[in-house]
């Protein structure tokens, strides 16, 4: 098999694993189930990924990759106008269904222990999307409130407990504008 075949078999690999991983959770999806449902032999999917940890590591450095692409690109696009409109963008990249975010958000609370080095890249990946967050509020308009950066990420992960749970992306664009609305400074000086 030449080397592009087996690259091209990986992605699949990882592919299958990420939706196995997202459905049923780490420790659930084994490797027999990824291996069957990659309709892959248990041996190859083992010389592709010398472990289970190994595999776990690629799918999330695969969705980290992909989700710092995608946010780079809502920062360096012409077609925001704001900063308030990139944070609004990059909220609603993380919070919608079959997102990219679901994945690393599911490592940080299911694979602290078992899994480490994995855990930690999930964690680098907040880290630096916390970054990001911090620079284009920095940069928002001077007569907006400016948000926390910690005060986002916790939207992001709240409302993506809320579409969970309900099952339904409604009320994720509500939240979204009232978090950054245009009268947000006029609400905070109504409560104060």
């Amino acid at each position: 098999m030449s080397n592009l075949e087996i690259s091209s078999k990986k992605l699949q690999v990882i592919q299958t694993a990420i939706r196995l991983f997202t459905t049923y959770g780490f420790h659930t999806a084994g490797v027999d189930l990824i291996a069957k449902e990659a309709k892959i032999p248990k041996a190859t999917l083992y010389n592709y990924f010398r472990s289970k940890e190994h595999l776990i590591e690629m799918c999330i450095a695969f969705q980290k990759s992909k989700l710092k692409e995608e946010v780079l690109a809502i920062i360096y696009a012409n077609r925001y106008h704001t900063s308030s409109d990139k944070l609004k963008e990059i909220v609603r990249l993380h919070v919608c269904f079959n997102s990219l975010y679901y994945l690393l958000l599911k490592a940080i609370f299911e694979i602290k222990v078992v899994y480490p080095a994995a855990y930690r890249m999930a964690i680098e990946y907040r880290k630096w999307l916390h970054h990001e967050i911090f620079d284009l509020i920095f940069s928002l308009e001077p007569y907006k409130l400016r948000p926390n950066a910690d005060m986002v990420l916790n939207l992001i992960d709240g409302l993506m407990f809320q579409i969970l749970s309900s099952n339904r992306l409604e009320e994720r664009d509500v939240v979204v504008e009232r978090f950054f609305g245009e009268n947000l400074k006029e609400r905070y000086l109504k409560n104060s």
